[in-house]
């Protein structure tokens, strides 16, 4: 398997929704069908929109399912930072779901901004 599997971003977002999973366990089981799994599909969906993105064959496709996954890291952070606002997190255990959060998003709009440009050869 070759392809967006090689890619960084991807893989630092599979760390990511790890670690949203990780972190979920300590969740109460009463956010079990709430915010927990909320947490999770939004974690999922990041890696996934880039796959999904990567294997369009498009720029234009690429870069909106990067859109989608930049939509779902901001689900994630929002989830984690809920969690710790209502008790269900300490800060310290989502500190470093938020830093690695943080650097998918920078490494997420760097992509987007490539994909955005205009593709190199002589204009028409």
């Amino acid at each position: 398997m070759r392809g967006y599997v090689e890619l960084r971003v991807w893989a630092k977002a599979m760390d990511l929704a790890a670690m949203v999973y990780d972190l979920c366990k300590q969740m109460p089981k009463s956010e079990l069908y709430g915010m927990i799994s909320q947490m999770q599909r939004a974690a999922a969906s990041v890696p996934a929109n880039i796959a999904e993105g990567y294997q369009r064959g498009s720029r234009k496709d690429y870069a909106r399912f990067i859109g989608i996954a930049r939509g779902s890291l901001a689900e994630v952070e929002t989830f984690l930072l809920l969690a710790v606002r209502v008790g269900h997190l300490k800060t310290a255990e989502a500190r470093s779901s938020l830093n690695t959060a943080e650097e998918v998003g920078r490494m997420l709009t760097g992509l987007k901004q490539k994909l955005d440009l205009p593709p190199l050869g002589p204009n028409p």
